[in-house]
């Protein structure tokens, strides 16, 4: 191979061998410009339907619809050359059957060009993963704390404990088992999700779980600390440019109402000066 020759984006299976091997790296991403940021450092950017939440205001992903998350993975697209693009499936756009898991996951993937979608759950989807992965449709699992689902689980707790443990385990073991090519853990606890890991052939990518799984995922504008008034346990801040911004545009506002901005280096004179 050329040493110019251009470097590809990975594939499902490449993400699929990768279980076991250097940390593969996730975050999400809803526009162009943030893409562009973090094209050259992740293995694979989701366009999460956190967006509803994230640039959208909404209460939580409930209220994402497939027109949203096509537009959002369309201006993604437009910012990767190097990452594959995972799509997320929204809320109530595969619960149905797989048929209609099928038709819209084969929306996403045409309208976006995304390499996979992602959806949520565990064992109650593992007949629609297998549906989808049959015809040509690759999968990212999601199990643990399933964001679509707070109305049912009571809010955004920790999932695994106790009692529940059994049931995630068979979660992901159903979802590998049906041709997923990985799974998101979200919010569970780090003992589960290192026995997870070890038990499954696939990778497992954390978000609130742990440093054993096979990669991890966060959403970008928390990381970024873009918002400045909520912050989850499992977190870090790797900036403070919610603050940062929020300083600046005070800044600005007071040039403005004392008429110090713009100055003169900023506007235009009558005739140019030879």
């Amino acid at each position: 191979m050329s040493a110019t020759a251009k470097k590809r984006a990975p594939m499902p299976d490449d993400i699929r061998a990768a279980k076991g091997g250097t940390p593969l790296v996730s975050l999400t991403a809803y526009t162009t410009p943030m893409a562009q940021m973090m094209d050259a450092h992740c293995d694979f950017v989701l366009v999460g339907d956190s967006v509803g939440m994230v640039l959208h205001g909404l209460p939580s992903t409930l209220g994402v619809t497939m027109e949203m998350m096509i537009m959002h993975g369309q201006a993604v697209a437009r910012g990767l050359s190097t990452a594959m693009m995972v799509i997320d499936m929204p809320f109530g756009s595969y619960e149905e059957s797989p048929e209609q898991a099928f038709r819209n996951a084969a929306r996403l993937m045409a309208e976006t060009h995304a390499g996979a979608v992602k959806l949520e759950g565990g064992v109650a989807m593992a007949e629609t993963i297998a549906f989808l992965v049959r015809r040509g449709i690759p999968v990212m699992a999601h199990i643990g704390l399933t964001p679509q689902s707070i109305n049912t689980l009571g809010g955004y707790k920790v999932q695994g404990r106790g009692a529940q443990r059994n049931a995630l385990v068979a979660d992901a073991t159903a979802v590998a088992e049906a041709g997923a090519f990985s799974v998101v853990l979200e919010k569970v606890p780090q003992n589960l999700a290192d026995q997870i890991t070890a038990d499954i052939p696939i990778p497992t990518i954390g978000i609130g779980a742990s440093a054993g799984c096979d990669g991890q995922i966060l959403v970008v504008d928390d990381m970024l600390g873009l918002f400045t008034a909520f912050k989850a346990k499992f977190v870090k801040r790797y900036a403070e440019l919610g603050q940062g911004a929020e300083d600046a545009i005070a800044a600005y506002a007071a040039e403005v109402r004392e008429r110090s901005f713009p100055g003169d280096e900023h506007v235009f004179a009558d005739e140019v000066k030879k």
